[in-house]
């Protein structure tokens, strides 16, 4: 061609190239083929206009159900979709193989793309090695990698678990040997994490500008991909970031936008030690992995976020222990429930409390233990709780005793929830323990919370009944009696939340049981104990040891242990000298119901011992007793049971029991002999018939009276 000819029409240049072209439309659904696009799919040299199922008929069904998948890729990264198909005759044959290149755009008004493309038949290689752009089994390899692909990073809970799968990733036919996640954080580019790299290899990329000449920077600008066949092309397209890459040896490189809801998050690296194509096929792949993996990643984020608020939440709402307290050892533990932002209401505090001469010895040092549980599993339970612990906290400073601080906090929850029409009603249970180190004595208020519970010096383990009322927050006027406890040197309170009784599809029940053998056999300090109540009801070997209900209970677990120390006894199970079991309780007017706790409380005591017929007659002396107190006077009645000595099984003699029944009134009781058909008179006979020793001792004011069994060591084991 001599210069300053008219260049040919591109009609006769494709013609002269055997090239053909053809439209598409997909909102007609028709295909426009020129003379030599209609040759090469088997029909006659001259322009034609076929349906789409026209023209399908003269592929072969496998490479036209790759078709869409390509054409929206080259969509999708604004490149040109090339494919191999094999065009097939009447008889399903194989006539030969065209590759079509074709450029997609989008229809503005209707949404529906347009392709433009020219076809041109290809020689297969010797040896029948030619493919289509998907092959039956590469087509199945490919489906099944992207099925497993997608399982384990649904699975993927962390940043870290995403990365270590990604770089587990095994791509039919290309798998990468190097890969690198990177984020952005504001203007700059940051490695997420690397695979394939020597530590420090990835320093020259950390904090790089996204203005930067660097095909991750680029692709994080854009949110398109880049793919860099060889070592020269990378060279030519990125001279400035070529250095930094040529020590690693690569070959082939394909960066690919992490990209959710729109939004482009960072960007993916793999990197390739042998060359590769970058076929339609292999970048369908990669780009399905992206997507995969850059959902991946806005999960284990969001919930990375999610941990980081909850334990943000529990450092600033949860107190330490303070200072230690002379005599006593302590040790308390929080366990958020498994679920959601894994923040809820329950909550322990300590409250160093004002000196107060007319309730301790000697004005000295006091304290208050909380422990409670605002009602829900969400951010709003947890705001109140923390409003809520604060209040607490501001009562109790103030000097006020165990019922008026509950009081005071129950209108304090009434007016936050039940202010305005509509409002989000909420209660909470609590319960509230003032305690005098030197003296052993527990003050405490009880609102719906479970009772605390006691591990004697001996192992033997009580719950203490307390009086209580309703929940904080549902009656502004509520009252909160107060029960007064003494803990003996050596002896363990337990105060806990209901996840830790019902974790587990448990019961109050039943939860107690399990909670009352881990405290009976563990052998240690508070602080292992602490660990192990947690471990035994929230740890993985609880998941094998359900509860008897259907549904297994999950819920926050607070957990606070106070041990006395003194006398001879340690907070630990070793070196500790023969114990003196003991309970007390009260019984007002009031309240003959406590009757039966006191009947469970002896129970409790008792539960070792070696006759159950005499645990049987200890608790119906102690009933009859309590029961004249509250039937002939008009005062209290003070239970107070001891057991003392070595059981038989020990190598003892056997252990005594007494129990005394103390009231203020001054008429001593006398035997009587009741008729047939009285209704009264025989407790005193019951008594000396039952116990082996009885009496009444007067009082400076009012009496005691007391009775005693003794172990039989014949009957060891028996019962």
């Amino acid at each position: 061609m001599r210069t300053g000819e008219p260049l040919p029409a591109v009609g006769d240049l494709l013609a002269a190239l055997a090239t053909g072209l053809w439209r598409y439309d997909a909102a007609a659904g028709v295909v426009a083929l020129d003379a030599e696009a209609a040759r090469l799919v088997g029909l006659p040299a001259q322009p034609a206009t076929l349906t789409e199922a026209g023209i399908r008929a003269r592929f072969h069904p496998v490479d036209w159900n790759e078709v869409d998948g390509i054409v929206r890729l080259a969509l999708a990264e604004g490149t040109i979709a090339e494919v191999r198909m094999r065009i097939m005759d009447e008889h399903q044959r194989v006539i030969r193989i065209v590759r079509s290149r074709s450029k997609p755009s989008v229809d503005p008004r209707s949404g529906e793309y347009r392709l433009v493309g020219t076809l041109q038949e290809v020689t297969e290689p010797p040896g029948g090695a030619a493919r289509s752009p998907v092959t039956g089994d590469w087509r199945r390899s490919r489906e099944a990698f992207l099925l497993d692909a997608g399982r384990a990073l649904a699975e993927a809970r962390s940043t870290e678990e995403v990365l270590r799968v990604a770089a587990g990733l095994s791509m039919p036919g290309f798998s990468p040997d190097g890969l690198a996640v990177f984020g952005i954080e504001a203007d700059r580019l940051t490695v997420v994490g690397h695979y394939g790299h020597k530590p420090g290899d990835e320093e020259p990329f950390a904090r790089m500008a996204l203005d930067t000449d660097y095909p991750a920077a680029e692709v994080a600008r854009t949110g398109r991909a880049v793919y860099l066949s060889s070592p020269e092309e990378y060279r030519s397209r990125y001279p400035v970031a070529w250095p930094l890459v040529e020590r690693f040896k690569r070959r082939s490189w394909a960066f690919l936008p992490l990209t959710v809801a729109g939004r482009t998050m960072g960007a993916w690296m793999a990197a390739f030690k042998h060359p590769v194509t970058f076929t339609p096929d292999e970048r369908s792949v990669l780009t399905t992995v992206a997507r995969m993996l850059a959902q991946a990643l806005s999960r284990a984020g969001a919930a990375e976020t999610e941990r980081e608020l909850t334990d943000g939440l529990q450092r600033s709402m949860l107190p330490t222990l303070g200072p230690r307290i002379p005599g006593m050892t302590m040790a308390a533990r929080y366990i958020p429930t498994g679920g959601g932002l894994q923040v809820g209401g329950d909550w322990y505090d300590m409250i160093q409390l004002p000196a107060d001469t007319s309730r301790t010895r000697a004005g000295g040092e006091r304290f208050a233990l909380t422990i409670g549980d605002v009602q829900g599993h969400d951010v709003r339970a947890a705001g109140l709780m923390g409003q809520l612990r604060i209040a607490l906290r501001a009562y109790a400073a103030e000097g006020h005793p165990p019922d008026a601080v509950l009081s005071r906090a129950s209108r304090f929850l009434h007016g936050m929830t039940h202010g305005d029409e509509g409002a989000d009603l909420r209660f909470a249970t609590c319960l509230y323990v003032e305690v005098d180190p030197a003296a052993g004595t527990l003050e405490i208020a009880r609102a719906g919370h479970p009772d605390p519970a006691v591990r004697m010096a001996d192992g033997t383990v009580l719950t203490r009944p307390t009086a209580g009322g309703i929940p904080l927050g549902i009656d502004p006027d509520a009252d909160y009696p107060t029960t007064r406890l003494v803990l003996e040197p050596g002896e363990t309170m337990l105060l806990c939340t209901d996840g830790l009784i019902e974790t587990g599809g448990h019961d109050l029940d039943t939860g107690w049981r399990r909670i009352r053998r881990i405290l009976e056999e563990h052998e240690g300090d508070v602080e292992t104990l602490a660990d192990t109540l947690v471990q035994a009801v929230h740890g993985p070997s609880s998941h094998h040891a359900t509860g008897p209900l259907t549904d297994r209970r999950e819920d926050d677990i607070a957990v606070v242990l106070l041990c006395r120390a003194g006398g001879g006894y340690r907070c630990a199970a070793a070196d500790r000298p023969p114990a003196v079991r003991r309970t007390m309780l009260t019984v007002a007017q009031a309240e003959p119901e406590r009757v039966a706790g006191a009947r469970q409380q002896l129970r409790e005591l008792l539960h070792d011992w070696s006759s159950q017929d005499q645990v049987h007659s200890a608790v119906l002396v102690a009933s009859e007793m309590l029961a004249n107190v509250l039937v002939h006077t008009d005062t209290d009645a003070l239970l107070l049971a001891e057991v003392s000595g070595d059981a038989p099984r020990s190598g003892g003699m056997g252990r005594r029991l007494r129990v005394e029944v103390t009231d203020a009134a001054d008429d001593l009781p006398h035997k009587r002999r009741p008729g047939e058909l009285a209704s009264s008179g025989r407790g005193l006979v019951l008594t000396e018939l039952l116990a082996d020793a009885w009496g009444v001792e007067p009082r400076g004011r009012g009496k005691s009276t007391w009775f005693e069994l003794f172990e039989d060591p014949a009957t060891d084991g028996g019962g």
